[in-house]
Protein backbone atom coordinates (compact mmCIF):
# COMPACT_ATOMS: atom_id res chain seq x y z
CA UNK A 1 0.00 0.00 0.00
CA UNK A 2 0.96 3.95 -0.51
CA UNK A 3 0.21 4.83 2.82
CA UNK A 4 1.87 8.41 4.11
CA UNK A 5 2.65 8.69 7.47
CA UNK A 6 3.68 11.94 8.95
CA UNK A 7 6.07 12.04 12.69
CA UNK A 8 5.34 14.66 14.23
CA UNK A 9 8.63 15.75 16.69
CA UNK A 10 7.03 17.40 20.02
CA UNK A 11 9.95 15.92 22.19
CA UNK A 12 11.93 19.25 23.18
CA UNK A 13 12.51 20.55 26.09
CA UNK A 14 12.18 24.41 24.98
CA UNK A 15 15.38 25.60 26.02
CA UNK A 16 15.47 28.90 24.40
CA UNK A 17 11.74 29.47 24.98
CA UNK A 18 12.01 29.10 28.62
CA UNK A 19 9.23 26.22 28.81
CA UNK A 20 8.31 23.12 26.90
CA UNK A 21 6.89 25.54 23.65
CA UNK A 22 4.59 22.76 22.02
CA UNK A 23 2.76 22.76 25.25
CA UNK A 24 1.88 26.87 25.77
CA UNK A 25 -1.18 27.59 24.69
CA UNK A 26 -1.87 29.93 21.27
CA UNK A 27 -5.35 31.20 20.96
CA UNK A 28 -7.04 29.26 23.50
CA UNK A 29 -5.20 25.50 22.72
CA UNK A 30 -1.64 24.14 23.34
CA UNK A 31 0.68 24.78 20.24
CA UNK A 32 1.07 21.15 19.41
CA UNK A 33 -2.58 20.49 19.48
CA UNK A 34 -2.72 23.41 16.17
CA UNK A 35 -0.17 21.22 14.59
CA UNK A 36 -2.04 18.03 15.25
CA UNK A 37 -5.19 19.13 13.82
CA UNK A 38 -3.45 20.02 10.19
CA UNK A 39 -2.29 16.26 9.80
CA UNK A 40 -5.31 14.90 11.09
CA UNK A 41 -7.34 17.19 8.92
CA UNK A 42 -5.20 16.41 6.20
CA UNK A 43 -7.18 13.41 3.68
CA UNK A 44 -3.93 12.45 2.52
CA UNK A 45 -2.13 11.28 5.83
CA UNK A 46 -3.24 7.97 6.58
CA UNK A 47 -1.33 7.77 9.88
CA UNK A 48 0.39 10.22 12.53
CA UNK A 49 3.40 9.30 14.85
CA UNK A 50 3.53 11.71 17.57
CA UNK A 51 6.86 11.44 19.60
CA UNK A 52 6.31 13.38 22.86
CA UNK A 53 9.10 14.25 26.49
CA UNK A 54 6.86 11.38 27.70
CA UNK A 55 4.22 9.55 27.93
CA UNK A 56 1.78 10.63 30.58
CA UNK A 57 -0.05 12.42 27.90
CA UNK A 58 -0.31 9.09 25.58
CA UNK A 59 -4.00 8.76 26.38
CA UNK A 60 -5.48 12.45 25.92
CA UNK A 61 -3.51 12.53 22.18
CA UNK A 62 -4.66 8.83 21.64
CA UNK A 63 -8.51 9.40 22.33
CA UNK A 64 -8.44 13.13 20.63
CA UNK A 65 -7.08 12.03 17.14
CA UNK A 66 -8.01 9.11 15.39
CA UNK A 67 -4.84 9.08 12.84
CA UNK A 68 -2.34 8.91 15.64
CA UNK A 69 -1.10 5.30 15.40
CA UNK A 70 1.57 5.37 17.59
CA UNK A 71 2.54 7.76 20.14
CA UNK A 72 6.50 7.01 21.76
CA UNK A 73 8.90 9.25 24.45
CA UNK A 74 11.59 11.09 22.68
CA UNK A 75 15.49 10.83 23.09
CA UNK A 76 18.01 12.97 23.72
CA UNK A 77 18.61 14.90 21.10
CA UNK A 78 15.91 15.67 18.02
CA UNK A 79 17.44 12.95 15.76
CA UNK A 80 17.32 10.67 18.05
CA UNK A 81 13.27 11.47 18.46
CA UNK A 82 13.05 11.43 14.99
CA UNK A 83 14.28 7.41 14.69
CA UNK A 84 12.14 6.47 17.82
CA UNK A 85 9.30 7.68 15.55
CA UNK A 86 10.15 6.22 12.17
CA UNK A 87 11.41 2.92 13.73
CA UNK A 88 6.95 2.01 14.80
CA UNK A 89 6.34 2.83 10.74
CA UNK A 90 4.58 -0.45 8.90
CA UNK A 91 7.53 -0.15 6.62
CA UNK A 92 5.67 -2.57 4.17
CA UNK A 93 2.42 -0.21 3.86
CA UNK A 94 4.27 2.92 4.19
CA UNK A 95 5.20 5.03 0.59
CA UNK A 96 5.77 8.51 1.79
CA UNK A 97 7.08 10.15 5.35
CA UNK A 98 6.80 13.75 6.40
CA UNK A 99 9.04 14.25 9.71
CA UNK A 100 7.21 17.66 11.33
CA UNK A 101 8.00 19.88 13.99
CA UNK A 102 5.30 19.88 16.98
CA UNK A 103 5.75 23.47 17.50
CA UNK A 104 5.40 24.50 13.34
CA UNK A 105 1.38 25.13 14.41
CA UNK A 106 0.49 26.87 11.02
CA UNK A 107 1.17 24.09 8.22
CA UNK A 108 -1.57 24.57 6.04
CA UNK A 109 -3.16 21.71 3.98
CA UNK A 110 -1.13 23.08 0.44
CA UNK A 111 1.62 23.05 1.99
CA UNK A 112 1.51 19.29 3.26
CA UNK A 113 -0.26 18.51 -0.62
CA UNK A 114 2.74 20.05 -1.89
CA UNK A 115 5.20 18.38 0.22
CA UNK A 116 3.91 14.49 -0.54
CA UNK A 117 3.67 15.15 -4.23
CA UNK A 118 7.10 16.53 -4.41
CA UNK A 119 8.40 13.35 -2.30
CA UNK A 120 6.43 10.62 -4.00
CA UNK A 121 8.42 12.48 -7.35
CA UNK A 122 11.87 13.06 -5.99
CA UNK A 123 12.01 11.07 -2.99
CA UNK A 124 13.25 13.63 -1.14
CA UNK A 125 11.88 17.19 -0.43
CA UNK A 126 12.31 20.22 1.60
CA UNK A 127 10.04 23.04 1.87
CA UNK A 128 12.02 26.45 1.63
CA UNK A 129 11.16 30.20 1.84
CA UNK A 130 13.87 32.91 0.92
CA UNK A 131 16.36 34.44 2.99
CA UNK A 132 14.87 38.16 3.09
CA UNK A 133 17.86 39.42 5.63
CA UNK A 134 21.29 40.08 4.94
CA UNK A 135 23.75 36.92 6.04
CA UNK A 136 27.17 37.22 7.61
CA UNK A 137 29.35 33.90 8.68
CA UNK A 138 30.64 35.04 11.55
CA UNK A 139 33.33 33.39 14.19
CA UNK A 140 34.37 34.57 17.46
CA UNK A 141 32.14 37.31 17.04
CA UNK A 142 33.68 38.60 14.03
CA UNK A 143 31.93 38.61 10.08
CA UNK A 144 34.33 36.23 8.46
CA UNK A 145 32.30 36.92 4.70
CA UNK A 146 28.76 37.96 4.05
CA UNK A 147 26.63 35.39 2.06
CA UNK A 148 24.87 35.46 -0.98
CA UNK A 149 21.11 35.64 0.02
CA UNK A 150 20.02 34.86 -3.45
CA UNK A 151 21.98 30.98 -3.23
CA UNK A 152 20.67 30.77 0.66
CA UNK A 153 17.30 29.53 1.92
CA UNK A 154 15.66 29.33 4.81
CA UNK A 155 14.52 25.16 5.75
CA UNK A 156 10.96 24.31 6.77
CA UNK A 157 9.07 21.32 7.80
CA UNK A 158 7.24 19.07 7.21
CA UNK A 159 10.14 17.41 5.07
CA UNK A 160 9.14 14.70 2.50
CA UNK A 161 10.96 11.25 1.95
CA UNK A 162 10.22 7.80 0.39
CA UNK A 163 10.50 5.45 2.68
CA UNK A 164 13.09 3.38 1.84
CA UNK A 165 15.36 6.91 1.53
CA UNK A 166 14.76 8.18 5.27
CA UNK A 167 15.29 4.64 6.40
CA UNK A 168 18.84 4.55 5.06
CA UNK A 169 19.73 8.27 6.01
CA UNK A 170 18.78 7.43 9.71
CA UNK A 171 20.36 4.24 10.04
CA UNK A 172 23.78 5.70 8.49
CA UNK A 173 23.66 8.27 11.00
CA UNK A 174 23.22 6.33 14.02
CA UNK A 175 25.96 3.47 12.60
CA UNK A 176 28.46 6.41 12.20
CA UNK A 177 27.14 8.22 14.57
CA UNK A 178 26.93 11.58 13.47
CA UNK A 179 24.22 14.26 13.82
CA UNK A 180 22.31 16.81 11.40
CA UNK A 181 19.99 19.51 12.24
CA UNK A 182 17.65 18.17 10.04
CA UNK A 183 16.93 15.18 7.81
CA UNK A 184 17.06 16.33 4.71
CA UNK A 185 20.64 16.94 5.86
CA UNK A 186 21.13 13.08 6.58
CA UNK A 187 19.72 12.44 2.68
CA UNK A 188 22.33 14.81 1.54
CA UNK A 189 25.12 13.39 3.64
CA UNK A 190 24.27 9.74 1.88
CA UNK A 191 24.83 11.55 -1.84
CA UNK A 192 20.87 11.78 -2.47
CA UNK A 193 19.66 14.70 -3.88
CA UNK A 194 17.19 16.83 -2.18
CA UNK A 195 14.42 18.95 -4.02
CA UNK A 196 13.53 22.34 -2.91
CA UNK A 197 9.77 22.94 -3.33
CA UNK A 198 8.06 25.77 -2.31
CA UNK A 199 6.99 26.83 1.39
CA UNK A 200 5.03 29.18 3.42
CA UNK A 201 6.25 32.18 5.07
CA UNK A 202 3.38 31.73 7.61
CA UNK A 203 4.81 28.34 8.56
CA UNK A 204 6.53 29.87 10.81
CA UNK A 205 8.66 27.70 14.08
CA UNK A 206 7.35 28.61 17.47
CA UNK A 207 11.08 29.27 19.07
CA UNK A 208 10.55 32.57 21.10
CA UNK A 209 7.98 34.23 22.89
CA UNK A 210 7.29 36.96 20.35
CA UNK A 211 7.02 33.93 18.11
CA UNK A 212 3.57 33.26 20.10
CA UNK A 213 2.11 37.00 19.31
CA UNK A 214 3.03 36.35 15.52
CA UNK A 215 1.12 33.32 15.05
CA UNK A 216 -1.76 34.58 17.06
CA UNK A 217 -1.59 37.50 14.43
CA UNK A 218 -1.68 34.90 11.74
CA UNK A 219 -4.57 32.67 12.70
CA UNK A 220 -6.68 36.08 13.05
CA UNK A 221 -9.98 35.74 14.55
Amino acid sequence: MNLVTAVVVAAGQGKRFGERKQFVFLKGKPVLEWTLESFEAHPEIDSIVLVLPDEQDRKHYGLRYHKIAEIVRGGERRQDSVWQGFRLIDANDTEVVLVHDGARPLASRELISRVIAGAREFGAVLPVVPADDTLKEVKDSRVIRTLDRNVVVCAQTPQGFKFGVLEEALEAARKNRYYGDDEAFLVEKLGFPVRTIPGDPANIKITMPLDLKIAEALLGN
